[in-house]
């Protein structure tokens, strides 16, 4: 039951990291959206691993393949059904540690909460589960093109150092998502030590969503910040995320408050949000991944059976999570603007009267 995320555009993954698939159920789309293959293809491309030094080079197509929920190339207002096959498992780089904790996972907390140690790469809780969602965020993107909302993110901060501009459009065609062309350099160069000295590094994303309509959210406990917020915490490694100016903390009211004229509010330190209902204003979020807890370095921990023991992981993995997590942020991000697209049509009599009454 606690697989599933959303209340009306709803979506249930399924799958582990080294079983036979992955793949998701979208529910709640509405029949007739242009449904664009090709984009959904796009989409799990560019969180797909082994593509570049940057990722890990474990070897997936993961190209979809479309179940239910489509035909003619529109959507029939059933569920979605998408499935992406594993092709490239290598369990066996596991089986050193299959009865040992791994320092920063999941595994000890999985295996006092289920009793169940699956070994293979994290099981449930690897970050394999992550292109499932990308494929709903895919869907709803789908969704919010007949809104014209726009959802982009790119990396701001590597290693300490943080980006000086914020450049979208360069982020699309950067191996590490960066937005900023002048310190890209630099990162990959903290990326490759990392990864030479067998250890990971930490990052930010910042994530923007345009042309949000005033009145998104459900105050006062599906407010779209709350809801957003538990989306992208609900994403592997993420630790934190702020919502608007990063340094609002810092300032005082007079500064903090976005003044409003005629023509709409002066700044958006607000973050695009307020009382937990959008404004109109680009939403704004800075996402706060931590290292890659996979790292090839001796450490200290236990076994099941309380034995402490020294860890040597094998395997393959991203010597930073953030630079692909960026693109499940937007996943995310589209999956929940679409459940409040509709959470919001069925709120008032007029809407229904509308839809029903011609």
């Amino acid at each position: 039951m606690f697989n599933s995320f959303g209340e009306i555009f709803r979506f249930t993954t399924f799958g582990e990291s080294h079983g036979k698939a992955i793949g998701v159920v979208v529910d709640g789309v509405p029949a007739g959206i242009d449904f664009d293959e090709k984009f959904l293809i796009s989409e799990l491309d560019r969180r797909r691993p082994g593509k570049n030094r940057f990722a890990t080079q474990r070897k997936e197509s993961d190209t979809p393949e479309v179940l239910s929920g489509v035909f003619d190339g529109k959507t029939t207002g059933t569920p979605i059904a998408i499935v992406i096959f594993n092709k490239d498992q290598k369990s066996k780089d596991y089986s050193n540690i299959k009865d040992i904790f791994r320092p920063g996972h999941a595994d000890f907390t999985y295996y006092f909460k289920y009793g169940i140690r699956d070994y293979r790469g994290g099981g449930r809780s690897s970050a394999r589960e992550t292109a499932a969602r990308v494929a709903a965020g895919a869907v709803a993107k789908m969704i919010l093109k007949e809104f014209n909302i726009e959802i982009e993110a790119g990396v701001i901060e590597i290693g300490g150092i943080r980006a000086t501009k914020i450049d979208y459009e360069y982020a699309k065609t950067s191996p590490l998502f960066a937005l900023d062309s002048e310190v890209e350099k630099e990162w990959i160069k903290l990326i490759d030590k990392a990864r030479n000295e067998h250890n990971s590094l930490g990052g930010v994303v910042k994530l923007r969503i345009k042309n949000l309509p005033i009145g998104l959210g459900e105050p006062i406990y599906y407010k779209l910040d709350n809801i957003l917020a538990s989306a992208i915490v609900s994403i592997n490694a993420v630790k934190g995320v702020y919502i608007g100016n990063t340094k609002a903390h810092k300032l005082t009211g007079l500064e903090n408050n976005d003044e409003i004229s005629k023509d709409g509010f002066l700044s958006n330190n607000a973050g695009g949000i307020l009382g937990g209902i959008s404004n109109g204003e680009d939403v704004e979020v800075e996402i706060y991944f931590k290292p890659t807890p996979s790292i090839f370095k001796p450490q200290k921990s236990i076994d099941i059976n309380g034995n402490e023991v020294e860890v040597n992981l094998k395997g393959r993995h991203d010597p930073i999570v953030a630079i692909r997590g960026s693109v499940v942020a937007e996943a995310m991000a589209a999956c929940v603007v679409a459940d409040m697209l509709m959470l919001n049509a069925t709120r008032t009599i007029d809407r229904l009267k509308k839809a029903y009454f011609k």
